[in-house]
């Protein structure tokens, strides 16, 4: 496929802010209502600047596989992973705790995936999720839970997450955003 997961950089915040708003709108069009999505835009999907800063946000970095015209971004999608409280939301979102977890008794937190469109069903997420896992394993988790919009559950259900509760985020606008809290534990003896 020619994709590579590396760490997001600051100077990459403009492109994945593009590369959120563009899969907002366009893949989770069948899950929420235009309403629904520019406001969670304003309100709680956008970059997690701490994510960043702690090296657990992720991008794939399609540099290689763009194509010969460039057609689709460089950048195919983003998605990291928590070893503090907060369960989702990026910088705006109001609801942030940004203290530590406790590997032996708490879950690291999957967080912030989006992927292009032009990407789009092409095992970007599959990429990014499999390398926030290891890299939490190698910090010591064994669990591992997530605030999952309608859209991602799809994905998330099919690499053995299961449904724990279903949330409603209050929008700027009064409206809500349905989202599935969702968990997986690693079976035993695969951590690293």
């Amino acid at each position: 496929m020619g994709i590579r997961i590396r760490p997001a950089t600051y100077d990459e915040v403009p492109v994945l802010r593009a590369l959120i708003e563009a899969s907002v709108r366009q893949l989770q069009a069948l899950d929420y209502a235009e309403k629904q999505r520019e406001a969670a835009l304003r309100t709680v999907f956008g970059v997690d600047s701490q994510l960043i800063a702690d090296g657990t946000y992720l991008v794939a970095d399609a540099s290689d596989a763009r194509g010969a015209d460039g057609a689709r971004p460089a950048i195919a999608g983003c998605g990291g992973w928590s070893k503090r409280k907060t369960l989702f939301g990026g910088d705006q979102w109001s609801g942030r705790e940004d203290s530590l977890l406790d590997p032996a008794r708490d879950a690291a937190k999957i967080r912030a995936f989006f992927v292009h469109p032009a990407w789009a069903r092409q095992g970007v997420g599959t990429l990014i999720l499999d390398a926030c896992e290891s890299a939490a394993r190698a910090a010591g988790f064994s669990r591992f839970e997530m605030g999952a919009t309608l859209t991602g559950v799809k994905l998330f259900s099919v690499k053995g997450y299961v449904p724990v509760k279903r949330m409603d985020v209050p929008l700027d606008n009064g409206e809500v955003l349905p989202i599935v809290q969702m968990e997986k534990r690693d079976p035993v003896g695969t951590r690293a």
